[in-house]
């Protein structure tokens, strides 16, 4: 059993076409968050009509590679939030090399579950243990949850890994937990070079918002249209593979 959080790769050399770069008009139908072409303002949905009708949140986390030099303290501080047992990973980081000596850079990757608007996991799940709430996060009903493997294949990011002692499916949550008591997901709160932003799109005074309005994001598989709500500043489409190449604990 391999304990190590780290995930490295002798050498990535070819270009790989799993991610593209999105102008803010592609982020935003990427998203499910219109724009308003009269203001430029994204859009608010609302929970019900009417004058002083709330807003209804669309949460998502962006990450900005420039920023990372993975230290790794957001995996670290995920397993001790949710208590992982050793072997397995709600998120965690890819190593990869780029170039050939002496020309070798070192890329860092934090991934992690993307809360997809268009959710194969959920889709495939036979009893129903899968669900997308209203702000956009997908959850597991672990006392629905019969273990059969359904969601960890339909999941092409394989962000997903059955639970060694429970025998149940598990997964980022966006620390949901953390959210109701009006706290930051632990990932975010522990990143030391402040490269990961988590917040409401629908908010256009939000540091997200702000963030993906003045740099250009890119998606990992956006040619599986899951319409992801993870999204990355910076990303090398050559550093990221295949996650069946690179995650040896699934």
């Amino acid at each position: 059993m391999k304990t190590s959080q780290t995930k490295t790769e002798d050498s990535v050399t070819d270009v790989d076409r799993n991610a593209e770069g999105l102008t803010r008009r592609d982020f935003l139908k990427a998203s499910g968050v219109a724009a308003a072409a009269a203001t430029g303002i994204l859009g608010a949905k609302q929970v019900s009509g009417g004058e002083g009708a709330k807003t209804k949140k669309r949460l998502a986390m962006v990450i900005d590679l420039h920023r990372c030099f993975g230290c790794h303290a957001c995996s670290v501080a995920c397993k001790a939030q949710f208590n992982v047992p050793l072997g397995v990973w709600r998120s965690w980081v890819i190593v990869s090399e780029k170039g050939k000596y002496p020309d070798v850079s070192r890329q860092f990757l934090p991934v992690l579950c993307n809360h997809c608007e268009n959710t194969p996991c959920l889709k495939g799940c036979p009893v129903n243990a899968i669900t997308r709430d209203e702000q956009g996060i997908v959850r597991q009903n672990e006392d629905r949850c019969i273990g059969c493997g359904y969601c960890l294949q339909n999941c092409p990011y394989k962000m997903r890994f059955r639970h060694p002692e429970k025998k149940v499916a598990q997964k980022c949550n966006f620390c949901f937990e953390r959210l109701e008591q009006g706290l930051e997901p632990a990932c975010v709160n522990t990143c030391n070079a402040k490269a990961r932003v988590f917040g409401d799109l629908e908010d256009p005074s939000s540091e997200i918002s702000k963030l993906v309005a003045k740099n250009p994001v890119k998606v990992l598989l956006p040619e599986q249209n899951t319409q992801p709500k993870v999204f990355y500043i910076g990303l090398d489409e050559g550093a990221y593979k295949k996650r069946s190449a690179v995650r040896e604990h699934a």
